[in-house]
Formats: structure tokens, C-alpha cells, sequence
């Protein structure tokens, strides 16, 4: 069981690396891509092309959860992989902004189909003991995949050009999908002390309105995940240009640079961030989601010492802190979406979190610091970050508090 076990999040593991990659790979790009005449966008039209693949990714993931809590789980996923990756590729036959911006709301089709089932599947090839550390692991790749996507970026398309980055980007997940959809699907519920083994075939909306109404705490952890996204989507997509415009790196080094922290810490942060959790969830109640909290507020001081610090040297150690604290919640606060509503009702759940989390996270965002930037400079544009931040801890805060009857423990 374990061996399959393993095998599975490791594949995953690399998916969702791949899946992070073709996500920020965009946000290397923006300098180039704003000076082709083909393109010829500003600022606010950069950000919206991180904002089409959220769009689509936060309108279609809905559509796919009753899907992933009836139908076979691993070809949904191999599904998603395919769609996502050639939609990545095909972004480097782009003539115009509009093609790109099309091609770029198409890989959030295949992420949808993805980001809502692999999640409640990892749930179930793990009891609840160890998945921690093995959200930690799948979560890993975030930081992995969004260092490589602005490394290659900014190293590809200075040897080769954005077109190339695009096509190198995106053809890796064409192959892995095959080897996605030979993963065996285990059963719903199987590892959890009280799994709801029927499956829920309600309407979809019928269980969305359901898990808002009765879940508070579902509630509190889902809306502070889109306050933390805005945040970490905003800075994810405008950092490499920041360093560049403020620090007056070049664009290749900016990328790297930046590239080099969100691997470091997002490798440490995101490991240190799941095994606290494991630990505290044998002790305290909603140990998940006091991590969640204490850590993103820890990062808030930090995150102000990066937009203030007249120092390069001052700026990077601030940005190093402030990326360990962020990347320590995301296997924690995913651990919670996932264990505070029914085991047939997971995939939706997790649809229902992407909707709510990109929809007030990183759908406005890159545009909206974008606009921003374009009437008062990228610096004071950036100031909208660590509010968000502040308001996310906030409201994890509020998700440790008692749960109604009926709630797990995270």
C-alpha cells in the first residue's frame, strides 16, 4: 500500500512541479514580452496575463469537483496534465496579446481538472498521521516549480528567446500525462477513522451552498487562503521586475536571483511548515490551521522590510525570511480544506476553496498592482501586499476557533 503509495506522490510530486512552472514561467517573461512589437503591452495588460489562467482555472475548477468525488480520479488528473501543457506550449506561437492572453486562460482548463482532485487523492493514500510531511512533499513543488519557471524563463529567453521558453515549458507535461493516467485510483476515504464511503451525487451547487453554510470554520480557512494568495501572487509575479526597476538588477539576474530564494526557502518553509503541523495536530486542536496563522503573521514585518529597505543586501534577507513563513502554511492550510469537510465531498470542497482563494487572491492581484504601478510606481503599487497578509492570518486565526458538530479535527 505504501509502495503505491509513494510511487503515486512522487509522480505527482513532478506533475506539480511542472504544474508551477508553466504557472510563473510567464512572469520572467514580462520585460521581454513588453518589448516585442507583436505584443507591445504595458504593465496592467503583463499582469492580466497571469490573471486569464486564473480566470479560467478558478471558474472551471467548480465544474470539475463532482466529477472528482464520483468519477475515476487519476484519468481526470492525466486529463487536466494534457490540456495544461500543450496549452502552455502553444503560447509560444502567440502573433498577438490576445493570442497569448488565450493561451495562457487554456492552461487554466487543465489545472482545474488537476488542482481539484490531487489533493483529495494524496488524502487517500495517507492516514491522517503522515500527511503532513506528504502535503509538504506535493506542496514542495510550488516553490521547486515556480524557481525553474523564472530561472528557465529568464535563462532560456535570454539564450533563445519567449517563444522557446514556452514550447520548453510545456512539452515535458504532454509525456507525464500517460504515466498520470496509468496511477491507480484508491478508494475514497479508506485510511480516515469515519470515511463517508457513499458517494455524494448531489448537484454540485447543492453541496457548495451546503459545505458555506455549514462549515464556519471551512469558511475562515478558505477566504484567509485568498487574502494569503493575493498577497503571494502578487509578489510571486512582480518581484523579478521589482528587483530589476528598484535594485536595478539586470532581467536575467533579477529572475535567477529570485528564482534562487523561492527554491530555498519554498524547499525549507514548506517541509518545516508540514512536519509542525504533524506534530502539533497530535496535541492541540486545529494544530493545521495555528500554523497557518503564527506563521503568515510572523512574515508580515518582513514583508514591510523588503519594500522599505534601501539595502540589496538588507532587501534579500528580508525577502528570505518573509518567503520561509509564507511557504510554511501551504501544506498545513491545504491539510485543513481537505479534513474539515466529508470524505465524499473532498474534490468539491477543494473546488469550492480554489474558486474562493483565486477569486479574491490572484485573479485581482498581478492587474490590480499592475494598474497600480502604472499610476504611481511599482514600489508604492507593491504597499497592497502586506495588508493582505495581515487580513489572512487574521482570518486563519478565526478558523482555529471551535468547529460546529460534525467537524474534523485539524
Amino acid at each position: 500500500m505504501f509502495t503505491e503509495a509513494y510511487r503515486g506522490l512522487a509522480l505527482l510530486t513532478l506533475v506539480n512541479l511542472l504544474n508551477y512552472v508553466d504557472r510563473y514561467v510567464v512572469a520572467a517573461l514580462v520585460g521581454t514580452l513588453q518589448e516585442d512589437p507583436q505584443l507591445a503591452i504595458n504593465d496592467e495588460q503583463a499582469g492580466l496575463l497571469m490573471t486569464s489562467f486564473v480566470i479560467v482555472y478558478t471558474i472551471a475548477s467548480p465544474l470539475f469537483g463532482r466529477i472528482g468525488d464520483t468519477g475515476h480520479r487519476t484519468r481526470i488528473l492525466a486529463v487536466g496534465v494534457l490540456i495544461w501543457s500543450a496549452a502552455t506550449a502553444a503560447g509560444g506561437l502567440a502573433g498577438s496579446f490576445l493570442g497569448l492572453f488565450v493561451a495562457r486562460a487554456f492552461v487554466g482548463v487543465g489545472e482545474a481538472a488537476y488542482g481539484t482532485v490531487s489533493s483529495p487523492i494524496i488524502a487517500d493514500w495517507f492516514p491522517p498521521a503522515k500527511r503532513g510531511v506528504a502535503y509538504a512533499v506535493f506542496f514542495m513543488a510550488i516553490p521547486v516549480g515556480a524557481a525553474l519557471g523564472y530561472v528557465l524563463g529568464g535563462l532560456v529567453d535570454a539564450a533563445y528567446g519567449w517563444r522557446a521558453t514556452f514550447f520548453i515549458a510545456g512539452i515535458p507535461g504532454i509525456l507525464l500525462a500517460w504515466f498520470v493516467s496509468r496511477l491507480p485510483d484508491p478508494e475514497r476515504g479508506q485510511l480516515d477513522e469515519t470515511p463517508d464511503l457513499a458517494a455524494d451525487t448531489r448537484s454540485s451547487f447543492v453541496v457548495y451552498w451546503e459545505i458555506l453554510r455549514t462549515r464556519k470554520q471551512f469558511r475562515y480557512a478558505s477566504l484567509g487562503y485568498g487574502a494569503y494568495t493575493f498577497a503571494v501572487g502578487g509578489l510571486a509575479f512582480w518581484m523579478p521586475t521589482y528587483l530589476e526597476r528598484i535594485h536595478g538588477l539586470d532581467r536575467a539576474e533579477a529572475t535567477v536571483e529570485f528564482g534562487g530564494i523561492v527554491l530555498v526557502t519554498g524547499l525549507i518553509g514548506t517541509l518545516l511548515g508540514g512536519w509542525i503541523a504533524d506534530k502539533l495536530r497530535r496535541r492541540i486542536s486545529h494544530g493545521s490551521m495555528w500554523v497557518c496563522s503564527v506563521a503568515t503573521l510572523l512574515s508580515l514585518p518582513f514583508v514591510v522590510g523588503v519594500l522599505t529597505a534601501e539595502s540589496r543586501i538588507l532587501g534579500q534577507l528580508c525577502l528570505i525570511a518573509a518567503q520561509l513563513c509564507l511557504f510554511a502554511s501551504t501544506g498545513p492550510v491545504n491539510i485543513a480544506l481537505v479534513e474539515l469537510v466529508p470524505t465524499n465531498q473532498r474534490a468539491r470542497a477543494s473546488a469550492l476553496a480554489i474558486l474562493v482563494m483565486h477569486l479574491i487572491g490572484d485573479v485581482p492581484s498581478p492587474p490590480l498592482i499592475g494598474w497600480l504601478s502604472d499610476q504611481s510606481g511599482l514600489s508604492n503599487a507593491l504597499y497592497v501586499v502586506p495588508v493582505a497578509i495581515l487580513i489572512s492570518g487574521l482570518l486563519w486565526g478565526l478558523a482555529t476557533r471551535p468547529s460546529p458538530v460534525g467537524a474534523h479535527n485539524v
